[in-house]
């Protein structure tokens, strides 16, 4: 029995991602890291080779290729039960990434930046992710305002799911994420988890990716009386914490650094809250 509830593991295959950045740039180092995700559990193993984190410079095309396709078909060459997903905005890497085996798009531009990426997933008829972000990576985190957050995340999704229904791709293929930490403050965050279900409105599955993020750096910070917020590797507590109310919320797809944590957090609150999630057998899970 499949479960309503998917695990997507992070592959960063870059020098300057936030929490993880350089960790698994060399081909072996990123393949050898997939492999543990899946054994973790991922459901979905989510591959980019650039960076989104404020701040972030744009990467050649040619250079993100290289970062991804070895890396996606060697994962698939294992024969990894975990779906393979490329994190990209540009229209030529996630054709190259498709032909290699990854069958799920994951644009932070929501088919934006390069609006024909929606015709790669058309005609490849594999599966999308559409994210909100105010701006882009650069720019995003200037200042930024929302009427209602809240409202103006489910508009803009509303949009592009029409745009993408447009181009030609299924309506059951689109997933859509509310783009934590993606041109908000901590406030619009913390607001957009706390009635997440409002997105369900829009009847496709919701995608939440707050893994090791700032704001929860600064609010596991604040609970300890200090300034600084703590470093990406002491997020966890707080990431289980979101993950787990995202869940209660509606959110069916949790983006994730730490896999293994996350997915017995969510198996525990499913069941807590009802729901039935079956474990299937994972490198950590007894098969006896």
């Amino acid at each position: 029995m499949r479960t309503p509830y998917r695990v997507m593991g992070v592959l960063n295959v870059t020098p300057d991602s936030f929490s993880d950045g350089g960790e698994h740039l060399a081909a072996a180092d990123a393949i050898a890291h997939g492999l543990r995700l899946a054994g973790d559990g991922a459901d979905i193993v989510d591959v980019g080779g650039e960076s989104t984190r404020p701040g972030a410079e744009a990467v050649p095309e040619a250079v993100e290729r290289e970062r991804v396709v070895p890396v996606i078909e060697a994962l698939r060459e294992r024969r990894v039960t975990a779906q393979l997903s490329i994190d990209t905005s540009k229209a030529a890497v996630a054709a190259a990434a498709v032909d290699a085996g990854a069958t799920l798009v994951n644009d932070v531009s929501a088919f934006r930046a390069e609006p024909e990426i929606a015709g790669v997933v058309a005609r490849a008829g594999c599966d999308c992710c559409l994210m909100h972000m105010r701006g882009e990576p650069r720019t995003m985190q200037d200042d930024p305002r929302y009427d209602d957050v809240v409202d103006d995340v489910r508009a803009f999704l509303e949009a592009r799911i029409e745009f993408a229904l447009g181009e030609g791709v299924a309506l059951d293929r689109i997933l859509i994420d509310p783009g934590i930490g993606f041109g908000k403050t901590a406030a619009h965050n913390l607001e957009l988890i706390d009635r997440l279900d409002e997105l369900l409105v829009l009847g496709r599955p919701i995608v939440i990716g707050t893994s090791r993020k700032s704001f929860l750096g600064r609010l596991i910070a604040a609970s300890h009386g200090l300034q600084e917020a703590v470093p990406a590797g002491e997020r966890l507590p707080g990431t289980l914490a979101t993950n787990v109310i995202a869940l209660e919320r509606g959110a069916s797809v949790f983006r994730v650094h730490d896999v293994a944590p996350v997915r017995e957090a969510l198996a525990v609150a499913a069941a807590t809250l009802g729901g039935r999630w079956t474990q299937r057998a994972t490198a950590r899970t007894p098969t006896t």
